[in-house]
């Protein structure tokens, strides 16, 4: 995998994240064709080299958490960004993923 080509497929894909909707690490990875590098699309967003563009925060884990190490302000920074899209989150902090995660590339 080059590193280089890999993170501009992310961030292609991220940036197609509607405003209001989150996708998963996984799914991201799947949309650029790597399903089992989840982990390296969290390098990838981490290293973002564009964040006005790429909406980073839009992407959580699997199970609605977000990153403890949001690279561009930390998790309370992330949740008012997603917050201020319209983003449901349930009570104990998780994302709801059935209201909010974008469809692209779910079976």
């Amino acid at each position: 995998m080059e590193r280089e080509g890999f993170f501009e497929r992310v961030y292609e894909v991220v940036e197609q994240i509607p405003k209001g909707m989150v996708a998963t690490y996984g799914q991201v990875a799947k949309l650029v064709g790597e399903p089992r590098k989840a982990r390296y699309v969290g390098f990838a967003l981490h290293s973002n080299p564009r964040p006005g563009e790429v909406p980073c925060h839009r992407v959580v884990f699997a199970d609605g958490r977000l990153a403890d190490g949001f690279a561009f302000g930390g998790p309370d920074v992330q949740r008012e960004m997603l917050e201020e899209e319209g983003i449901v989150f349930r009570a104990d902090g998780r994302v709801d993923l059935d209201a909010c995660r974008w469809p692209a590339g779910l079976e």
